[in-house]
Order: C-alpha cells, then structure tokens, then sequence
C-alpha cells in the first residue's frame, strides 16, 4: 500500500520544502484599508490647500517687496548722486509705478538721468489707515504720496547737493525748504502687501515699512 509523504516540517509548525527553506503563509495579508486611504487623500488636500493659501500671500509680499526697495534705492541714489555730483537732484513719482531723476544743471538745462520703473502689478496706493511711526502725515489717508502735508507733493521735490530733501518751488524765498514725507504702495486688494518709503527732509533720510494688519514696523 502506498504511503503518501508530508512536507517536513520545523518545530515551528511552519511547512518547508524539501530543501528545507520555509514557506510563508500568505492569508494573513492585506493591503490598506477604504478608511485608511481616505486619511491619507484627506491629510493631502489639506496640505495642498495650505500650500495655495501661503502661495497667495507670498506672491503679492514679495512684489510688493520689490517695489518697495526699488523706491527705496532709487530716493537713495539720487541723494548720492546730489552729494556726489554738487548738483541738485529732481524727483518725480509719475505714472502707478514709476520715478523720474533729473539733474538740474544751472547754465545746459536738466539732465534725466534716468526712468525707473517697477514690474509686478504693485503700484503707488493710500495708506491703508494709519501713519507710519516717522508721523509725516497720510494727507487724509486720499494720497499714495504725502510730502509736507501736500497731496502728491510740492511741484518740485529736490536732493540738494548737502543732502536734504527739499521743496524746490520754494527755495528761491526762502532757504529753510526740507520737506518730509512718505511714498505708500501696495497691492490692489491686498491690505496685507501695503508699504511704505518715508523721507526725512533736514537729513535726506530714507526708510523702509511693512504693514502688519495693524500698524508699520521697519
């Protein structure tokens, strides 16, 4: 009678090949489960909708950014410029985003020396409620530009070959004319981007703030 022959076995209970190697039982696995899955999808859209939310506020911070610091550079390369040259240095902020330097050279004429411009979609906006700690005044909070109380400015803003911002439309009457103020811009529809570039008349002083939500800091 013919006798049928078991796969030995180890002291484990564990099946073996001739060969001795083990066989693993493979019923006890399984793959991941419906609800663990819909964590782990659920755990992803939050982090992807994080990751848009910070996108949107990062984007327009750092254009805003860059305009800043553009306005920032060039108040300050035209005062270099005036100290530098002995000549006095016309500013203009035209257009929403961008600033015109001219030499005023007594016996040729002006010279521009150049046109700077900003990219980006920041441009030159109110202040969006409150005045900067420098306290030069928003202009009733109507105008991006606020120098000396004056909306937009006294028709001529100047470095003076010492340093000074001044009102040049007033310098031939009298020569105590430093003007201070600030340049506000931002993002439209975008309260967190707003910035702000102040000007010390009497030194020619230029700094830079950020809005916070609720106040400047520098």
């Amino acid at each position: 009678m013919a006798c049928r022959l078991l796969p030995p076995t180890l002291n484990s209970g564990i099946p073996v090949s001739a060969d001795g190697s083990k066989r693993m039982k493979t019923s006890g696995e399984r793959g991941f489960s419906m609800i663990e899955m819909l964590v782990v999808v659920a755990i992803l859209m939050i982090l992807s909708a994080m990751a848009i939310f910070i996108t949107r506020q990062t984007i327009p911070n750092f254009q805003a950014n860059t305009a800043m610091n553009s306005v920032y550079s060039t108040l300050r390369l035209a005062r270099q410029t005036a100290i530098s040259q002995h000549r006095f240095v016309s500013v203009a902020f035209t257009g929403t985003n961008q600033m015109v330097l001219t030499r005023v050279d007594a016996k040729f004429g002006n010279t521009v020396l150049g046109t700077y411009t900003w990219e980006g979609g920041a441009q030159y906006m109110p202040s969006p409620g409150a005045d900067t700690p420098m306290a030069f005044g928003t202009c009733g909070g109507a105008a991006a530009i606020c120098f000396g109380g004056i909306a937009g400015g006294p028709g001529l803003l100047e470095f003076s070959p010492t340093g000074e911002f001044i009102d040049g439309t007033a310098l031939s009457l009298n020569p105590n004319t430093d003007v201070s103020g600030t340049v506000f811009l931002g993002m439209p529809g975008k309260s967190f981007a707003a910035r702000a570039v102040t000007v010390l008349g009497a030194t020619g002083r230029v700094r830079q703030y950020y809005w916070t939500g609720s106040g400047w800091r520098e």
